[in-house]
């Protein structure tokens, strides 16, 4: 391990302890090759799953093994879906028994930050699911809640509308001007600082960049 990597090891188990503090569980992963065994671990064989929007969950090979596993997966993204039946699986993936996804921005004190533009991912991490997985790369990681909100608006959005081939002003300035664009997808903000239900949220920390 170099000294990049022992650097941000010693944040990421900082990040933990201050999760587990605010009743989520938490595991850190040295690479995206130990996060998916970790994530898969924690997901029964046949179960339903949910998902939410996460360039990270594709990243790690995660995607694709609830594609190809034993598992009942709600995969809006199936390219042959029609608007109405993508839809249908966003709803039910927010209720499956097992809910996969990443995280827009994460604090040091163990807060998750995320933004969404119709809410079904927040909806599957607020209630619902019995299992929430979330996985986060080191690079969401930051100081604070108004550097989470500014990174998941300014980082993350931008990239996202690009990718979705939008035209919203953040596709041509790289940063939010809180528009009012038909095709925005900042409309939602949810702020997690605690979980109460035991076990629910787990947060698996991987030791390398991942997502945006």
């Amino acid at each position: 391990m170099n000294e990049v990597e022992r650097f941000h090891l010693l944040k990421l188990k900082k990040v933990k302890k201050a999760l587990e503090r605010n009743g989520m569980r938490a595991y850190v992963a040295k690479d995206r090759h130990h996060a998916l065994r970790k994530a898969l671990s924690l997901i029964r064989k046949g179960a339903e799953v949910g998902l939410g929007g996460s360039r990270t969950v594709a990243e790690i090979g995660l995607l694709d093994a609830l594609r190809k596993g034993n598992y009942k997966l709600y995969d809006q993204y199936q390219p042959s879906l029609s608007k109405a039946k993508a839809m249908e699986m966003r709803m039910k993936g927010a209720r499956a028994r097992y809910f996969v996804s990443g995280t827009n921005a994460i604090t040091e004190d163990g807060k998750l930050v995320n933004i969404d533009g119709i809410g079904n991912r927040l909806a599957g991490f607020c209630f619902g699911p019995e299992k929430v997985i979330i996985v986060i790369g080191r690079n969401k990681i930051v100081p604070d809640i108004d550097a989470a909100i500014y990174r998941a608006k300014n980082v993350a959005a931008p990239i996202n509308a690009i990718r979705f081939g939008l035209n919203t002003p953040c596709v041509m300035t790289a940063r939010c001007s809180d528009c009012e664009s038909p095709q925005r997808i900042c409309s939602f903000t949810l702020i997690i600082d605690r979980q109460k239900v035991k076990d629910r949220i787990n947060v698996i920390l991987v030791n390398e960049d991942l997502g945006f």
